[in-house]
């Protein structure tokens, strides 16, 4: 295999490995510099990069030329970024088809094409997977004592974790789970995610050719920063827009068609991804809200979007509240998703609400409430509680789990009233 000099060893591996042997092609999809390519080049033994500069873009006119003629290697092939060239997922696909072998190819792609209409779906041909940063395990940073399937089959045994500081919580949420900065001083791993928005405008404009205002990019990507972890509508954000951008007077104004549009563009580059909500499938007297919660694909870009340091963070556990609930989700997608798991938030009618809500293929679903502190545990576990009682009386149904989700505690455990405790620095798969 290219498995790279130094690569980390990722939780997507195993996942993508299992769907090399269901189908003839895998795509890895996911954000800019979350690694891709070099977890691809992990399960691959030739490859293309579609961008490489070498030769005039060679690869890119020959796939422009012929998308067949890029597929010419030793398998299985990794073809990286193939979105330049729309034309390589129907060649893919065909070739696929001709065969019948299986893990023929490994596509990346860190935007989705504007092809409707022209592309193939590639059902049965080609599985698609998506990919994030690297979570608290994946960095080393949790210990990875607690499965996620421990709190569904009530296995959990109570351990010791090591105690985490305020400072170091807050070093992962801006440095985030970006793979090039884990060994950087924070100083300069605190830049990646800054320039990563700046350059958001011109990954738009390759990505369907439309040039967009610098200014309203910059304002709407900064109101996503403040709505981070929120149900924060579309007419919120233009109005969070009107209210706070910077040199609003030389704007002009900001349709709602216009962040439509961006918001749209902004979740193909997989910049964003929100988290829907959950719907109990039973019936209830209480009508459960269906907006998403924003959420930045990594929280070190929500905290970049409103220009939070570490300093402002401490003295604003407000804000930082928002982006560690931001970090949690991000693992609890990535750990659950090893199990074909979602992750969905909940809020009702009567403001009967929760963090996070867990679902695995065969039903089963567990919530947790997210707190940073371990003096708002009690507070956290009473209301989950309150909330199973409420999910019992009016659908009939139960949650498989109540979890509190902290960041500053030194074990995880169950507690005598049934709710687990667990440091995010200890969860895992």
């Amino acid at each position: 295999m290219l498995t790279p000099e130094g690569y980390r060893p990722r939780l997507i591996d195993a996942h993508i490995s299992r769907l090399m042997s269901i189908y003839g092609a895998v795509c890895v999809e996911g954000p800019k510099w979350c690694g891709k390519t070099w977890t691809s080049r992990n399960h691959s033994e030739s490859a293309v990069f579609i961008g490489d500069p070498a030769g005039n873009f060679m690869n890119r006119q020959l796939a422009e030329m012929d998308a067949s003629l890029v597929l010419e290697g030793k398998s299985p092939r990794l073809i990286d970024e193939w979105q330049v060239v729309p034309a390589i997922w129907d060649a893919v696909r065909y070739k696929v088809d001709q065969t019948g072998n299986k893990g023929q190819y490994v596509l990346t792609g860190s935007s989705t094409p504007v092809m409707k209409g022209k592309l193939h779906g590639g059902s049965g041909r080609i599985g698609r997977i998506a990919m994030r940063t690297m979570s608290l395990y994946e960095t080393g940073h949790s210990t990875g004592i607690v499965s996620i399937m421990d709190l569904f089959n009530d296995s959990l045994s109570a351990a010791p974790v090591p105690e985490v500081q305020l400072d170091e919580l807050i070093s992962y949420v801006v440095r985030g789970g970006w793979p090039g900065i884990q060994d950087l001083p924070q100083r300069d791993a605190l830049q990646i995610p800054k320039d990563y928005l700046q350059n958001i405008p011109d990954d738009m404009e390759r990505s369907d050719g439309k040039k967009r205002d610098v200014k309203k990019v910059a304002a709407l990507l900064r109101a996503l920063g403040r709505a981070e972890s929120n149900m924060t509508s579309k007419k919120a954000l233009q109005k969070d827009i009107e209210e706070f951008a910077e040199d609003r007077e030389n704007m002009s104004e900001v349709s709602f068609d216009t962040i439509t549009d961006y918001l749209d563009c902004f979740s193909r580059l997989f910049l964003t991804e929100d988290q829907p909500a959950f719907e109990n499938k039973l019936r209830s007297s209480i009508k459960a809200l269906k907006k998403p919660k924003r959420h930045f694909t990594d929280p070190s870009l929500a905290a970049a979007a409103i220009g939070a340091t570490p300093e402002m963070l401490k003295n604003d556990l407000n804000t930082f509240g928002y982006l560690f609930e931001a970090l949690c989700v991000r693992d609890l997608r990535i750990y659950s998703a090893c199990y074909d798991g979602k992750v969905y938030h909940y809020h009702d009618e009567r403001d009967n609400e929760v963090d996070a809500v867990v679902e695995l293929p065969d039903g089963r679903w567990g919530l947790f409430e997210i707190k940073v502190g371990f003096h708002q545990v009690e507070a956290a576990a009473q209301e989950l509680l309150r909330l199973r009682t409420k999910f019992k009386a009016e659908t009939d149904s139960d949650a498989s789990f109540l979890c509190v989700l902290c960041g500053m505690s030194n074990a995880a455990f169950k507690r005598p009233d049934g709710v687990f405790v667990v440091p995010i620095t200890a969860l895992g798969i």
